[in-house]
Formats: structure tokens, sequence, C-alpha cells
């Protein structure tokens, strides 16, 4: 509901002009500084104004009319007391009708307002699930394209021997390197991986990494890596901790080439 919660109540009391006192003062001193309320308070006006309208008949035949005036005038006259003790209550019934068919009013206008909240907070999941189906296709497709490359890196003479796995999809900038056996890292250093042109270009940087406790790393997709390059090799380096770099200077640690 777009009013105020606490003013949700007497705002369907002024509407059917039964608020009165201390409270139509309070809501009436809101009402002058909140447009929400007021544009709520105008919404269930018109909603009153529609159910009065609804409440108008067809105009019966003059022929039924007489025959009720005759029936009329054919019973017996009721005292000035019984008729208004009748004129009463049938006016109380239909302002408690009203009423009730007010608040049912007010009731649907809830729920019409907490369902387009459900609805928005669906379209919000779903959107999330969107992204993160999407970054899941990008992780997949140079795992299983068969135009990706696919480069093992080793290196020489460490035992056990390191090894990394680079799954490259050149035309969708889409990389996932994987790697084992890789020694702990001094607090000072982390590895970087490098991307080697087809084209005898100079290496492009390709992501930073550090192993978890087993030497285990990998990279996904690293921001920065351009389209449609042509990779000739990978090669991973020990780089100084602060990075990323513009081209490799420290200790090579595995390369491998296509």
């Amino acid at each position: 509901m777009s009013a105020h919660e606490q003013f949700a109540e007497d705002l369907a009391l002024l509407a059917l002009g039964a608020l009165q006192g201390e409270d139509r003062a309070a809501v009436e001193k809101h009402l002058e500084g909140c447009a929400a309320c007021r544009l709520e308070l105008e919404e269930l006006r018109g909603d009153m104004a529609m159910m009065s309208m609804a409440t108008t008949g067809p105009k019966p035949p003059q022929r039924s009319r007489q025959r009720l005036l005759d029936a009329i005038a054919k019973e017996p006259r009721a005292t000035a007391e019984q008729t208004r003790s009748r004129f009463h209550w049938w006016a109380a019934l239909g302002w408690a009708m009203t009423v009730a068919m007010f608040l049912v009013v007010v009731q649907l206008r809830r729920e019409n307002a907490s369902l387009k909240d459900s609805v928005n907070s669906l379209a919000q999941m779903v959107g999330s699930n969107t992204v993160e189906l999407e970054n899941a296709r990008r992780v997949l497709e140079p795992l299983t394209d068969p135009a990706a490359q696919r480069i093992t890196l080793v290196a020489a003479k460490t035992q056990p021997q390191p090894q990394g796995k680079a799954f490259y999809l050149r035309n969708k900038t889409s990389l996932v390197f994987v790697a084992s056996n890789l020694a702990p890292l001094p607090p000072d250093k982390i590895y970087e991986l490098w991307l080697f042109p087809q084209n005898g270009g100079a290496p492009i940087a390709a992501g930073l990494f550090k192993p978890d406790a087993r030497g285990n790393a990998t990279v996904v997709n690293p921001p920065g890596l351009p389209a449609g390059v042509d990779a000739k090799a990978f090669a991973v380096t020990l780089e100084p901790a602060e990075g990323p770099h513009d081209a490799p200077r420290g200790t090579g640690v595995m390369q491998g080439g296509a």
C-alpha cells in the first residue's frame, strides 16, 4: 500500500467521512507534508465514488410503480415512532454494508500492492540467476568447445612436477587455467600467468593467483584479456606481490606451447 502503514486505517475512515476529533486532526496534519498519503486518500475517495455509482439501478416501469403505491395504500399506517425506527434500522444497515464493501476494497488494494512486490522480487531473482548462468556458461565454453586451445604447462626440474593446463577460446576471450603441485609462495611473491601471442607480440598478463595448501590454483576469465588473440604459448612466472605487471621479469615456473 502506498500510504504509510500507521495511517492506512485512518485514511479509509477519512474517505468515508467517519473520522472525527483528534484522529482526524492528526491525519490532516500528516497529509499536509505527505504526498503519498494524499494520493492514497484521493484513490480511496475515487473507489467510494465508483461504489456509489454501482448502487444506482435501472428505473422501474410506471405500471410497477403504481402497483407498489396501491399496495402501500392498503397497508395499515405505522406510527411516527415506528416509521422513524424502521428508517434508522435500514439506514444503519445500508451504512454497515457500505463500510463493509469499502473495507473489502481497501483489503484488495493492499493484496494487490503485496502481489506487485512479490512480482518485483521474483524479477530480481530471475535477473540474478541469469547473470550467474551466463558466468557459468563462459567458464564451460573453453572447457568443452572443440575450437578451444588446450595447452599443458610443465616444469622441467622440480619434483613433484608442477603442472598447468590452459583452456583458451580466443574468439570469446574465455580462459580457464588450472595448476597443481605448485610450491608455497614467499610472503612477498605471487604467481602470474602470461599469454604469448602467435604473432610475436609482447606477452599479455592473464591473471595473478596463489595456490592453496595442496598446491592447486585456478585462473578463470581474467579481466582485460584482449579479444581475438591467437596464443602461441602460456607461461607462469614468480613475480613481486604487487601487480599486475606489464611484462614477465621474475623467475619462470612453467611454460607450454600450442
